[in-house]
């Protein structure tokens, strides 16, 4: 069936847009939901006249949506969840919890606006968060997932430091190695000098 919007309608459209949808989510849920209005001449004249409104509540929304952009874009957000010393997660990040963790800064997003890779997080770490905003606008949110008692965030930086501690070690093995296979080569060169000084007396 052939609708028009009366506001917007997220993954679908804006308000005054004219669309066609399946009959039962048009007559069971946009209509009776004061969504939409049936497509035909007299709510079409309505909209018509209330095209320039509609217009400056359009170009009202694009500031804010562009306001809120900037806004989230400059947050850095901290999600604290139980985690494991390996630092996955007791549980996992979702689009909910990113929502609930702007609530608590002042900002309210719906979660089905908010686009977390591979649906959660599961791992401790930075990631980037996608925000879907008005007319097509996308805001990146930095995330930082740590874990509530920071144990998972030290027991993986004594890894790595003993992990940096074994490859200097190499490096110094290494080193050692080259140094002897040098003056092995030098006692060689020496010897050979030697000889030769040794044959060239014999011949005088």
């Amino acid at each position: 069936m052939k609708i028009i919007l009366n506001e917007d309608v997220y993954n679908l459209g804006e308000e005054g847009d004219v669309r066609e949808v399946a009959n039962g989510y048009g007559r069971n849920y946009l209509l009776p939901q004061g969504l939409a209005v049936a497509y035909n001449k007299h709510n079409l004249s309505v909209f018509e006249s209330r095209k320039e409104a509609i217009e400056k509540r359009k170009e009202e929304k694009r500031r804010a949506a562009q306001s809120l952009k900037e806004q989230l874009q400059n947050l850095s957000l901290v999600v604290k969840m139980p985690a494991g010393e390996t630092g996955k997660l007791f549980g996992s990040v979702t689009n909910a919890v990113i929502a609930d963790a702007l609530e608590k800064e002042g900002i309210t997003i719906e979660r089905k606006k908010i686009e977390v890779a591979s649906s959660s997080i599961k791992m401790i770490g930075k990631y980037t968060v996608l925000v879907k905003l008005y007319s097509g606008e996308i805001a990146k949110i930095e995330v930082t997932v740590a874990s509530t008692d920071g144990k998972a965030e030290a027991a993986m930086a004594k890894k790595i430091d003993a992990g940096k501690a074994k490859a200097e070690a190499v490096t110094e093995e290494e080193t050692e190695e080259v140094e002897t296979e040098e003056e092995a080569v030098e006692e060689t060169v020496e010897e050979s000098e030697e000889a030769v000084e040794s044959e060239e007396d014999s011949e005088e």
